[in-house]
């Protein structure tokens, strides 16, 4: 119990530690965690490349077809380029690995390009770093698990007519398995991570061996050349597309600086290892899929995927290592969706907590992860996968151009970060969101380095617009708008709802009118609390506040502010361990309810904002009803909503 002597206000301290009842849900997903079990759950090196690697490993499935459809234009002679076009892309990926070791160090609480584009290029550039990413995640989820079910289609031609269904099928499971939780997840997709990665070494490894030993000839039977657009001589425009194809291989590497919170200490450090680890795997496989692909003359197809042209001809049709080549191809690319289950929901979060995107999103689920992410990711990319009858060809136009605008400002954005350590005294100090600046001595270099992997990436992206912009692009560049338009709206709403509930110059509360016996739920102390906090003065004296905690620093907030405009209200805290709002204020009431007088009547005050724009009011909870829904049957409770409308 505190109590102040300034203002005379009692704060009381109620830990609610009983798990919530079990729901049909948690056989599903598994029991609540308690906020305590947090730390428990982060993930080490090794988990952690299964959880943010996999996006990025399982691009070297599809990104060597994709530049071999632009390819086959010019005929099966324009396939001597893709090796040469894998080099200048694993060169990239060292400029875009060395960038972002750099970011997570610098930025350990996570974020990547959001937080840094924030801190660095102002609120407009983070909106738009958002939105590329948040708009790339859906496409990740799209794509990969698409192009895992064009692998089982390529084994098994007649499930061809039911790809769709299969696809919207696996993003559920996903769903369903991330919704267990980060450590859970990661847990269930290490053995399948690191048997594709044995897999596809030792089917690189053999194709490798058998060409320098003579023994490698060309596939058999392989697919009919598909021309998209008919017979093309080999022009530098060409190139470009096939290269712009190529680097979908780089999506997924911004993943591990976006989620560097779920890692255990030393987060950046171990975050940075695991970087490492996956962008050496990454270029490796790329490389010696691109120079295998290109020797056996693989063509690009529908019907039948390289990965699978090249696994029949190195192992000799199709016997048990091409099945087992297939079917971890297959599982890591259903699983490369995990990437974006991973990294979307914690982008979500953030930008939620910053009123980008409704508040909602910011709340942890029962498994502490952000469910609400999670559910909304499933949804949007299921869609993507119904309207785009899971075509990867069609959706890869779609994808990467959001990654490399993200790279771009990222790596803008940290140069502009050591630009402004230059200009600080060492030993001097200054604070940030989502950082802290101190004097570096060798800023220069680490400011030219994140330079020249801006340089690199806002290229890359521009050829990418250019070249794939009537493929598609468009939409992209058109859904990035209007994100950054919807972002704005619903910022706009909150800072005025901000605004019209401030507390500054708003002066004392009214004098006490007693009546009778008052609960008054809240969740922060604004004008409206202090509307409801009058109108339950004209009921009684008897009056209790009521706080379920959800975040220890949010609790003190409103223990701080309750004292100053409390006026001497009693204030309960309740700690909700698991994170539940409605069922420890239920234990409370119901505990007051047994204990009450004959013939006394409780009260329950609920205040409520409204906004005179109606589609505002999806963006706020409704307390109120939620409360007449379960304490509908109680004789002597009365819940009552005082509204405080905001023009």
């Amino acid at each position: 119990m505190n109590i102040d002597d300034e203002h005379g206000t009692t704060v009381l301290r109620r830990v609610a530690d009983e798990p919530p009842r079990r729901r049909f849900l948690d056989v599903l997903i598994g029991k609540p965690l308690a906020t305590a079990d947090a730390p428990r759950e982060t993930i080490g090196k090794i988990i952690g490349l299964a959880v943010f690697a996999s996006d990025a490993l399982s691009s070297t499935a599809y990104a060597t077809q994709e530049m071999l459809v632009i390819l086959a234009a010019a005929g099966t002679v324009a396939f001597g380029y893709v090796f040469p076009l894998s080099l200048v892309i694993v060169g990239l990926l060292v400029i875009v690995t060395i960038s972002y070791e750099q970011t997570i160090h610098a930025y350990p609480n996570g974020g990547g390009a959001y937080i840094v584009a924030r801190d660095n290029l102002g609120a407009q550039a983070s909106k738009i770093a958002a939105a590329a990413l948040l708009s790339d995640y859906v496409l990740t989820v799209a794509v990969s698990i698409s192009s895992g079910v064009a692998q089982i289609v390529s084994a098994y031609p007649h499930l061809y007519q039911y790809r769709v269904l299969i696809a919207v099928a696996m993003v559920g499971f996903m769903m369903l398995i991330n919704l267990r939780g980060v450590r859970e997840s990661g847990i269930i997709f290490a053995i399948p991570t690191y048997f594709f990665i044995v897999t596809m070494f030792t089917m690189v490894i053999t194709g490798l061996v058998r060409y320098f030993t003579g023994g490698l000839g060309l596939v058999v039977d392989p697919p009919e050349l598909e021309l998209l657009h008919g017979t093309q001589p080999i022009t530098l425009f060409l190139i470009l597309r096939a290269f712009s194809n190529g680097t979908t291989a780089l999506t997924g590497v911004e993943a591990i600086s976006n989620g560097i919170p779920a890692f255990k200490e030393p987060r950046s450090k171990n975050a940075g290892i695991t970087l490492i680890w996956m962008s050496s795997i990454l270029g490796a496989l790329l490389l010696g899929i691109s120079f295998l692909a290109a020797h056996v003359q693989a063509i690009p197809s529908e019907y039948e995927t390289v990965i699978s042209q090249l696994a029949r001809t190195i192992y000799d049709q199709r016997g048990v290592f091409y099945l087992v080549t297939i079917s971890a191809t297959t599982v890591i690319l259903i699983m490369a969706a995990n990437t974006a289950f991973a990294d979307f929901p914690r982008l979500g979060a953030l930008t939620a907590a910053d009123g980008l995107l409704p508040r909602q999103l910011a709340q942890r689920g029962s498994r502490l992860v952000f469910s609400r992410g999670i559910i909304m990711l499933a949804f949007l990319a299921s869609l993507l996968i119904i309207v785009f009858q899971a075509s990867v060809t069609r959706l890869i136009p779609l994808y990467a151009i959001g990654v490399f605008l993200s790279f771009t400002l990222s790596q803008f954005g940290m140069a502009r970060r050591w630009h402004k350590i230059g200009r600080l005294s060492p030993g001097q100090e200054v604070k940030e969101r989502g950082s802290v600046l101190h004097y570096d001595p060798n800023w220069k270099i680490k400011m030219i380095v994140n330079g020249f992997g801006a340089f690199a990436t806002f290229v890359v992206m521009w050829i990418f617009a250019i070249t794939k912009f009537t493929d598609g692009a468009y939409l992209v560049i058109f859904v990035i708008t209007v994100l950054v338009a919807i972002f704005s709206v619903i910022h706009q709403h909150y800072l005025s709802v901000a605004k019209k509930l401030s507390l500054d110059r708003y002066g004392t509360t009214p004098p006490r009118i007693v009546r009778n016996r008052v609960i008054l739920p809240i969740g922060g102390v604004h004008r409206g609390t202090l509307a409801a906090l009058r109108y339950a003065r004209a009921l009684s004296d008897d009056i209790t506040a009521v706080h379920i905690a959800i975040e220890p620093e949010e609790a003190e907030k409103v223990r701080r502010k309750w004292e100053m405009y409390g006026d001497g209200v009693r204030l309960v805290i309740i700690e909700s361990s698991y994170r539940v709002f409605m069922k420890p204020l239920l234990d409370y009431i119901e505990d007051i309810y047994s204990s009450r007088q004959p013939n006394e009547v409780i009260t329950i005050v609920v205040p409520q904002f409204i906004s005179s724009n109606r589609w505002a009011n999806v963006l706020h909870m409704n307390t109120a009803d939620a409360l007449r829904e379960e304490l509908l049957t109680y004789k002597g409770i009365v819940i009552t909503n005082v509204p405080y409308l905001i023009d």
